[in-house]
């Protein structure tokens, strides 16, 4: 059997709560899933994944200005005036493909 080292991080209490039960839901342990992780930094020689700012922000409206506001929901009519829109249907379709029943 092969040694091991210990490695203690901290991290929210619901975050942990929700990968672990992800996790178990794979077979996997919270240990297995982290060692999963170091073996791809290390054969990425960094991480696995992108790491960048997202291109666009979700906007919230209490923190726009009543033209920004106004002009967010200018465009949002124009979308449906034009037609670019999505059926409830379409979406719950995408949500099931995604993300399972």
């Amino acid at each position: 059997m092969s040694r091991t080292a210990n490695i203690f991080t901290r991290v929210e209490p619901d975050l942990k709560d929700q990968a672990e039960d992800i996790l178990a839901q794979l077979g996997i342990s919270m240990s297995a899933a982290v060692g999963m992780f170091l073996r791809q930094v290390v054969l990425h020689r960094g991480m696995p994944f992108d790491i960048s700012l997202p291109t666009g922000r979700p906007l919230a409206a209490g923190a726009l200005s009543r033209e920004q506001f106004d002009a967010e929901i200018s465009k949002a009519c124009r979308s449906i005036e034009e037609g670019r829109t999505v059926s409830n249907e379409e979406i719950r379709k995408e949500m099931l493909a995604e993300f399972g029943a």
